[in-house]
């Protein structure tokens, strides 16, 4: 990388660059989620139970754990811009196909493409970014992305809730596809050309390697089952949280369930100051202390009262996004060989967990109610925090660390 072709602060490029990834963050993590406070609502259109609702979701993410893990070797062939403007573009254009699915068939055979469509993003965001921005500037920049990635999710669940109970689900889902589209496009225009792209051009076999090397780790496993165990947890409550809400005694309407989503805010605040204090303190001391507070929250759901419903689903958040946010850092540090691979596992693991426990979580719900739901969700917390007690006792790397890096967006 030569100085002069680094994306420097205060320059138009800078401007370009930071605005663009701000709206593809938005509109990537709005388009994943949009369907989260609809599932009550697919429910009753479709004739389904929660858990078969719930594959709107799920199908999604499932997609995205699996294209994740190869979506490294497409951009070293298509590059890093060609591969972010198609993913966005092809992204918006399924958005806008979604409001029109014939059937629930469709519909899920639209969200299916949907999750490979929606891989191109976060696999090069945070490297084009690295690559591309002087060092002064990166900090910023990530911060940003998150920060676009943060909102993006809170704006998709809240905007198709709260739409949805004025004009139906149809219509909001439009509206929201619409703001993506020209989110997308306004993306195209502003996104500079990369000059510092490295191209390695991996091999499937190399990939494997690579993947392998990843589990002699003492340590990096335990976080791979932390990523599946704490989105599992955290999807399951937050998919079935309205499905509990809309009913005796609590009766809210749907866009009070979807304004709920705000607490994500709270989540974002929260993850910032758990990484300046697990860089104080050190992640062992602080990060099981995380996971036992989502988990907290989690229970605290069981009391059947709203204030404390929505009280135990704000501090599940806060443990929640502070704990996935070291979580995901401390996996960059350890990965002395094939990060890039140990964050795609990372992530592949983390959105299998939001696929499966927030399915068997829906039918849980049929099965048992509330009690049912904290079986699946509430265990997995129980599992996370023992797998944190273990992450406690890990000796440290045998070399020196390498420096730190943004944590992964949600």
């Amino acid at each position: 990388m030569t100085t002069s072709s680094v994306i420097r602060r205060g320059t138009p490029a800078f401007l370009r660059a930071n605005v663009a990834f701000f709206l593809s963050a938005f509109a990537i993590f709005a388009s994943l989620y949009s369907v989260q406070p609809l599932l009550p609502i697919f429910a009753a259109e479709f004739g389904l139970d929660a858990g078969t609702s719930s594959l709107s979701l799920s199908v999604t993410t499932a997609t995205l754990a699996v294209a994740l893990l190869f979506a490294s070797l497409v951009a070293d062939r298509l590059g890093r811009k060609t591969l972010m403007v198609w993913a966005i573009l092809l992204t918006a254009a399924l958005g806008l196909l979604l409001p029109l699915a014939p059937n629930w068939y469709a519909l899920l055979a639209i969200r299916t493409l949907m999750g490979l469509t929606l891989s191109g993003l976060p696999a090069v965001a945070m490297v084009y970014l690295a690559e591309e921005m002087d060092p002064d500037a990166l900090g910023f920049s990530m911060g940003l992305y998150i920060g676009g990635t943060a909102i993006g999710g809170m704006a998709g669940r809240l905007l198709s809730g709260v739409l949805a109970d004025w004009i139906g689900w149809r219509p909001a889902l439009l509206v929201l596809g619409v703001a993506i589209a020209a989110a997308a496009i306004a993306v195209v225009l502003l996104l500079p050309t990369p000059h510092n792209s490295a191209r390695t051009r991996l091999g499937l076999r190399d990939l494997a390697r690579l993947i392998r090397l990843q589990f002699n780790d003492a340590g990096l496993p335990w976080l791979f089952a932390s990523a599946f165990l704490l989105m599992g947890s955290f999807v399951t409550l937050y998919n079935y949280a309205g499905f509990r809400l809309a009913l005796p005694p609590f009766n809210l309407s749907h866009s009070a369930i979807a304004a709920i989503f705000v607490v994500y805010l709270l989540g974002s605040i929260s993850s910032t100051w758990a990484g300046g204090l697990a860089q104080r303190l050190g992640r062992r001391k602080v990060y099981w202390i995380l996971v036992l507070t989502m988990t907290i929250g989690v229970f605290l759901t069981l009391i059947p009262s709203t204030p404390i419903i929505i009280a135990g689903l704000a501090i599940a958040t806060i443990g929640y996004f502070a704990a996935h946010g070291i979580a995901s850092a401390w996996v960059a540090r350890r990965a002395l060989v094939g990060r890039a691979q140990a964050s795609a596992i990372y992530l592949f693991a983390y959105y299998l967990g939001s696929s499966v426990l927030g399915t068997l979580g829906g039918y849980a719900w049929v099965a048992w109610g509330w009690n049912g739901v904290m079986l699946v969700s509430g265990g997995a917390a129980i599992a996370a925090l023992l797998v944190a007690f273990r992450m406690v006792q890990l000796p440290p790397l045998p070399v020196p660390e390498l420096p730190p890096e943004p944590p992964t967006a949600v």
